[in-house]
């Protein structure tokens, strides 16, 4: 398909005039195409979600989460892998993006570099990828080269690979092993991705990096518990999440956590199940670290 055929790249007939509009109505027409955006994800839901159960298993048993991408969809990569680490407690080995030009492409657009096949292969092997490796390429129009080729080499070595594009039947979403294609159509400014297919990138991969972090453990409830207490701000929060796991006072969170060295999972593990650290270290241990399937482990031996 030429780049011209793309709908990525057609004329918005909804927002022609858009140039003429009061700046009220300019904003409620651009709010108008957003809505299409979560429609369009919300057809992908079920590829959503068999991606997610591909990739967790894989990140439990200590595989990366590696993002790939050129222009928007690669900063958007990068933003997603960094914003995991603090939420999560996650090392910058566990999860990273990687973008066609490099860190300058983050803030500068190095336009030759998407085109580059050999820098994105490049990039891909001083990652030493494995088979336990999963890989999430993005590209609005399913076609740039870079990202295209990070994924081919990503899946020749083993990895598992996921592919966003906006664009249905693209060579990206023919190549990965999970393909999510919302189909968001032109954008209101015509190709200007960072728009509705930049959108729907944010949406999806919150879903997927999310989604895996719940499936490995990372959330109790509705709450990130693997922050991890190195100042006061940090202290304060995590005693904020025991107590409301475990529905007592702070003062008992407090306790709980001096106990368990700091250790939010095993703080609430040891309120939950009201046992001795050993204990819940050993329902921890038994679960892959996993709060909820350690209580729900106590619960069934009592």
């Amino acid at each position: 398909m030429q780049f011209d055929d793309l709908l990525t790249e057609q004329r918005n007939h909804r927002s022609t005039h858009i140039d003429r509009e009061s700046t009220l109505e300019m904003v409620a027409t651009i709010n108008r195409e957003d809505h299409r955006v979560a429609r369009a994800v919300q057809k992908q839901l079920p590829q959503i979600a068999a991606a997610i159960d591909a990739a967790y298993p894989l990140f439990d048993q200590g595989g990366r989460l590696i993002y790939v991408g050129a222009g928007t969809s690669g900063r958007l990569g990068v933003i997603d892998a960094t914003e995991l680490q603090p939420t999560y407690g996650l090392s910058g080995e566990q999860t990273f993006g990687l973008i066609a030009g490099g860190t300058d492409a983050l803030t500068h657009t190095v336009k030759a570099a998407e085109d580059s096949v050999e820098l994105a292969q490049n990039d891909m092997a001083g990652v030493d990828l494995t088979d336990k490796d999963v890989v999430i390429a993005s590209a609005a129009s399913g076609q740039t080269p870079y990202t295209l080729a990070a994924l081919k080499y990503a899946q020749d070595h083993g990895a598992v690979g996921i592919g966003f594009s906006c664009i249905e039947g693209s060579p990206l979403s023919e190549l990965a092993d999970y393909a999510i294609t919302p189909v968001v159509g032109p954008e209101i400014i015509t190709g200007a991705t960072l728009l509705k297919a930049g959108t729907a990138e944010k949406m999806v991969l919150n879903m997927l990096s999310t989604g895996i972090m719940i499936k490995t453990g990372k959330v109790y409830q509705n709450l990130m518990i693997n922050v991890v207490p190195t100042n006061d701000k940090t202290f304060e929060r995590a005693k904020k999440i025991i107590a409301e796991a475990t529905q007592t006072s702070t003062l008992a969170a407090e306790r709980a956590l001096e106990r368990s060295d700091n250790n939010v999972p095993l703080a609430i593990v040891l309120i939950e199940t009201k046992g001795t650290i050993a204990e819940a270290k050993s329902l921890l241990e038994a679960t892959g670290g996993h709060v909820s399937q350690a209580v729900k482990l106590n619960d069934s031996q009592h």
